[in-house]
């Protein structure tokens, strides 16, 4: 999975907005403190949101950011798209739009397939859980599997 730095700070950023009190606006520099991220790097990040009108500022003093709307009417992959990332991007071998690259001799690879359902199920994933779940810490699915893959790990399979 293809994930950013920039699309993995704006959704640490975002939980941590989701978790105060959003009667008011929350500074940049409180979740930069709070999240232990670059004052000027999440000015970038927070202009990003603000755009896709994921965030709304409040200019004057006790101004600062606020969700624009409920967390639990915003996706993860939502966030990850405000940033310009591609959501999960899954790149196969050979990009299909130069196949003059691709290890098939100018074919589509036998594995672009495999990529691009798996590419759309990430997608899927992350459309599916909510601003508000991750900031609720309901994620039960997830940690599920971090369960099983420890009990992997310690049995060495």
């Amino acid at each position: 999975m293809r994930l950013s730095s920039k699309s993995r700070y704006a959704v640490m950023a975002m939980v941590d907005l989701a978790r105060r009190d959003q009667k008011t606006p929350v500074t940049l520099a409180e979740i930069a403190e709070g999240q232990k991220i670059s004052f000027s790097y999440l000015e970038q990040v927070f202009a990003s949101l603000r755009r896709a009108g994921v965030v709304r500022s409040v200019r004057g003093p006790g101004g600062g950011y606020a969700l624009a709307r409920p967390a639990n009417d915003i996706s993860i992959a939502e966030i990850i798209r405000a940033t310009k990332q591609n959501a999960g991007r899954i790149p196969p071998v050979c990009d299909p739009d130069k196949p003059a690259q691709c290890p098939a001799a100018g074919a589509r690879c036998p594995s672009h397939g495999l990529w691009a359902a798996l590419d759309a199920e990430v997608t899927r994933f992350l459309s599916s859980i909510s601003l508000g779940a991750v900031a609720a810490g309901e994620l039960a699915g997830a940690a599920r599997f971090l369960d099983m893959e420890k009990e992997l790990a310690a049995t060495g399979e």
